[in-house]
């Protein structure tokens, strides 16, 4: 008798809606000020925006680093539970953050990229671009611990 080797079964998959979901169950107030809208989930990349706020702003105008990093930080979450097919407990063990140019009065585009996906650990590459823009102003690099 001959055996068919198996295949796992592909992750299912996680809406927009799914992401906005996980958002409201899961983060602080603090950060749901942010704004943040889950534009577009997926295995292989996920998108949130960022809208403009003057109360995001720090001195001189450009939105404030802290936003930034947050925002990196709260839509790798959404990135990494959509690679796995849903939400489970996770927590941020490393990010790294670049700022290459200011953001000043647009909504800011957050696309994660999950590079490693494994039991314990999921390794992301996330990139901040000004709505219209052709390149991004930040860039970061995450780590987290998968919890559960």
């Amino acid at each position: 008798m001959t055996q068919t080797p198996l295949t796992p079964a592909p992750a299912p998959s996680l809406t927009p809606e799914d992401g906005e979901k996980i958002l409201a169950e899961n983060f602080a107030p603090w950060v749901l000020d942010l704004g943040l809208v889950v534009q577009e989930t997926g295995p292989e990349r996920t998108v949130l925006r960022l809208p403009w706020s003057d109360r995001l702003a720090r001195d001189g105008g450009g939105l404030s680093g802290q936003a930034l990093m947050a925002a990196a930080d709260t839509a790798t979450v959404i990135g990494i539970s959509a690679a796995r097919g849903g939400y489970g407990p996770m927590t941020t063990v490393q990010q790294s953050t670049s700022f290459q140019r200011p953001v000043v009065g647009v909504d800011v585009l957050i696309s994660v990229r999950v590079t490693k996906l494994g039991k314990r650990m999921a390794f992301a590459d996330v990139t901040l671009t000004p709505d219209g823009a052709a390149e991004p102003s930040a860039t970061a690099s995450t780590v987290y611990a998968l919890l559960g």
